[in-house]
């Protein structure tokens, strides 16, 4: 029963050279989640300075766990634009990415 000891542990962790950014072509809006409001909804802060309700689709929600804080990606819908769907949730250090990216 000999256990190799991972020596990578001391290693910075890696630069993230692909991360996800929003297109303007398809509509998609950066934003920031404010409060989690139950039954999947979601009020967030979005990069036009508009606040929106928001919900989490099946596919992503039996995925990901989004909190207070989360950095996203939401597509308003087209016939009401002050509600949304969640598309992509970044991780910490791609937050931290976009961040020294300025976006």
């Amino acid at each position: 029963m000999n256990r190799q000891i991972n020596s990578n542990s001391n290693q910075q962790p890696e630069e993230f050279t692909r991360v996800r950014i929003p297109q303007k072509s398809a509509n998609e809006i950066l934003g920031t989640v404010e409060s989690i409001l139950g039954a999947n909804k979601l009020r967030v802060r979005c990069m036009d300075g508009v606040v929106r309700l928001t919900r989490i689709p099946g596919k992503i929600k039996k995925r990901i766990w989004i909190r207070e804080g989360d950095v996203i990606i939401i597509v308003p819908w087209s016939f009401q634009n002050e509600k949304a769907d969640i598309i992509w949730k970044y991780t910490p250090p791609q937050a931290n990415w976009l961040e020294r990216k300025g976006f």
